[in-house]
């Protein structure tokens, strides 16, 4: 009876994750990765997670939910004609490499780095969402291509890949720079996330293979059991996101959002 109240805990930390990650999915046109990433830094040690495991396998798990999250978002925004599949095709070759790329590297660096990482990279993104006149402005008539492209692609996919996120708030924020409306720009970039979410779980896969004493349940830097547990309220709650993106105004959403940002990106760094 003790060891099934020790698990009631998690379970539902993992579900309430995931009802975030999808209605944030939905919402922003984003993977999630920025609410669970930090919900299984706090849950993994109540399943067996040793420190220096942790962050590795926050991320990876985190890439393995966006699989699921991002399909069934993607497929609410094509039901509203608000996805460009030609931006999707031509972007994805780069975006895998540069995801490859990024799983690389977090073989080669510390829980505590790739924590700080995380961190900072949270910081910066959530000058997206507070800084209304960056992602309002225009500079482009159309998408970039070319060299520009390659390299917008591939860093978007080894940032992506680094910081266990879709990739969504890179692709909406170039998207509107470039002159493409903001319901389609979301739209987009949640069909962006499957891009990167599948050759980054793969690669986290492989990194984290070897390594002993993983929670029950992980394959590689993947832990299976919390994977589901997210995805099984992260689907559910990705229609209403879409819903709200559609209907709601985003400014006070936005201010919300980038205020739980910062706060998330200052945890995770004091931390270390």
């Amino acid at each position: 009876m003790t060891g099934d109240s020790s698990l009631l805990l998690p379970i539902a930390a993992l579900l309430a994750a995931g009802a975030g990650a999808g209605f944030a999915g939905g919402l922003f046109g984003i993977g999630g990765g920025f609410v669970v990433v930090p919900a299984l830094v706090l849950i993994l040690p109540m399943m067996g997670a040793q420190p220096d495991q942790i962050t590795h396998i926050a991320i990876g798990t985190s890439l393995a939910t966006i699989i699921f999250t991002s399909l069934r978002s993607v497929k609410s925004h094509a039901l509203r004609n608000s996805v460009d599949f030609e931006v999707l095709k031509s972007w994805a070759p780069w975006v895998v490499g540069g995801t490859v790329l990024g799983a690389a590297i977090a073989d080669f660096v510390s829980s505590g780095t790739l924590a700080l990482i995380f961190g900072v990279g949270v910081l910066a993104f959530a000058l997206h969402f507070l800084a209304p006149r960056i992602h309002d402005r225009q500079l482009l008539e159309a998408m970039p291509g070319g060299a520009a492209k390659v390299s917008l692609a591939g860093g978007l996919g080894l940032l992506s890949s680094l910081l266990g996120i879709g990739g969504g708030t890179i692709t909406t924020m170039v998207m509107t720079l470039c002159g493409t409306p903001i319901h389609r720009a979301i739209g987009t970039a949640s069909g962006m996330g499957a891009i990167i979410a599948l050759p980054g779980t793969i690669g986290f896969i492989i990194i984290g293979f070897a390594e002993p004493g993983l929670p029950a349940g992980s394959f590689g830097y993947v832990n299976w059991p919390a994977a589901i547990g997210i995805v099984a309220t992260s689907v559910l709650f990705a229609p209403l996101g879409v819903a709200a993106a559609h209907k709601l105004s985003p400014r006070v959403l936005r201010l919300v959002f980038g205020i739980y940002l910062i706060v998330v990106g200052v945890t995770m760094i004091a931390n270390q």
